[in-house]
């Protein structure tokens, strides 16, 4: 499976502007052919109609785009591609400008993705051997999937923690390696934890790693296993070892199976959350689990 990682995007918005400036439209607003779009047939005043409407009007997928932007930045979309003849085949048919935008406010493409629940179906999530913390018979165990050089993994680590505060004897935290390609300290520092566990240290290491994600060279991530206490004659002796690569792929590869795209991805007893880690958002399903699994014992 291909791992699409959640990725945002900030951009500073006068370099964009000025950039945009120095080279010209962007291509969406000037082509008259666009990828997968078949115009053949239609006279140029037609082909016109088409392109307008498609400049125009917003795709429904979620992008942010206008269909015509969506064609040329994202041809695999099904969104804009189907919305896209549907003003052809509009145009074609000799439908007005107003119908043809009638029926694509009407038409099922224009409702868009449908959100998956907030809560996914339960999965077999393989937790032997992970470093954990909190009761051991927990009610909930919250399984989080990280990566170590993921800004919103480390924005995560507050909220998880004040979730533990919240539940000290109803949640245990697993911690799950899950370094993305697209971050390249991530792998280092996953094994760096694993090393600092073997050490009984693994969760200072977790605070520290996260605390300084953008700062994850060799000699920072040294540094930060000085400042827990490592020994480091050991420490540097295991990364060198590779020992930790099995361990690390064997998580990534039972991520994957449950269904991960991303980091940080939070299982609580199982099921995977589709939502953003904020204590105050996870609060309410954490004691809905607790009530459900209250009625269920009574019931027995």
């Amino acid at each position: 499976m291909r791992l699409l990682p959640r990725v945002r995007v900030f951009a500073a918005p006068l370099l964009f502007v000025a950039l945009a400036s120095a080279q010209g439209p962007e291509p969406w607003t000037t082509a008259t052919e666009l990828p997968g779009v078949d115009m053949a047939g239609l006279s140029p005043i037609q082909q016109t109609t088409v392109l307008k409407i498609l400049r125009d009007q917003g795709c429904s997928c979620g992008c942010g785009m206008q269909i015509a932007e969506c064609r040329v930045k994202d041809p695999p979309c099904s969104y804009s591609s189907g919305l896209a003849a549907m003003v052809v085949k509009g145009v074609r048919d000799g439908k007005t400008r107003e119908q043809i935008l009638e029926a694509l406010k009407s038409s099922p493409l224009a409702k868009g993705p449908v959100p998956p629940p907030i809560l996914s179906d339960p999965v077999a999530v393989p937790i032997n051997g992970a470093p954990s913390k909190g009761p051991s018979n927990a009610h909930i165990t919250l399984v989080e999937f990280s990566d170590f050089e993921c800004p919103y993994c480390s924005h995560a680590v507050g909220q998880v923690e004040a979730l533990l505060k919240l539940f000290p004897n109803d949640i245990r935290l697993v911690y799950k390696q899950f370094p993305l390609s697209m971050h390249p300290h991530a792998r280092k520092a996953a094994a760096a934890a694993l090393a600092a566990n073997d050490q009984g240290k693994f969760w200072q290491m977790h605070d520290k790693l996260f605390a300084n994600f953008r700062q994850l060279s060799d000699e920072h991530i040294n540094a930060l296993a000085k400042e827990i206490g490592l020994d480091m004659t050991r420490f540097s002796a295991d990364l060198a070892s590779g020992k930790y690569d099995k361990v690390i792929n064997a998580d990534f590869k039972d991520g994957e199976e449950a269904g991960v795209m991303g980091t940080p991805a939070f299982f609580i007893n199982g099921k995977l959350y589709n939502g953003p880690m904020e204590a105050a958002q996870v609060k309410p399903l954490i004691e809905a689990e607790l009530k459900g699994q209250r009625v269920a014992a009574a019931g027995q």
